[in-house]
């Protein structure tokens, strides 16, 4: 049992972001990208021919297939934990037992499905293309990312977990970062 996490439980927490000043009557704990990062690569105006996009799926060019899922790094002396939703590579052939599987009560029952994490994650160092499986969730749910590169300090935080106050430092970086 952690006695800080007794202790923050149940409390509001409200919190300022140093960069804009905006104040947010929880703390922001789950961030994202809307896209994988090779999406970028592609010219805006080729966009609509090349890329199919649905909210966790995503085709370029045919021959290029994405999922969305979800990193979750515990927060160790806090009662609730930090989230990065974002993309990892999939192969043609598990992009379409996924499909298949979507709507399915047991897909939680399959996979898990390797990928290469397709998002730079905030505060950590060349996180494209670290190894990663796919973990499926409840129908309706994204699938749990974990990060299987060993040594990687994302995948050492979320095996090991953060403190608050280096929750908070990514936290302030993530704003910042949206503000640029």
């Amino acid at each position: 049992m952690r006695l800080t996490k007794i202790f923050r439980k149940g409390k509001e927490t409200t919190f300022k972001c140093n960069c804009c000043g905006t104040e947010y009557d929880e703390i922001p704990l789950c961030f994202g990208s809307e896209f994988p990062d090779y999406y970028y690569s592609i010219p805006p105006d080729e966009i609509e021919k090349r890329v199919e996009l649905e909210k966790s799926l995503c085709v370029v060019d045919k021959t290029h297939f994405f999922h969305r899922g979800r990193i979750t790094i515990p927060i160790l002396d806090f009662n609730k934990d930090l989230y990065f939703d974002i993309w990892t590579s999939i192969s043609p052939e598990n992009f379409e037992f996924r499909m298949d599987c979507w709507e399915s009560p047991n897909r939680k029952d399959f996979g898990p499905y390797f990928g290469w994490l397709q998002n730079q994650i905030p505060t950590y160092e060349n996180t494209i293309n670290i190894k990663s499986i796919a973990i499926e969730q409840d129908a309706g749910t994204i699938p749990e990312i974990e990060i299987t590169e060993e040594n990687h300090p994302l995948g050492i935080d979320q095996r090991n977990g953060i403190t608050y106050k280096k929750a908070m430092e990514i936290v302030q970086y993530a704003l910042k970062s949206q503000h640029e």
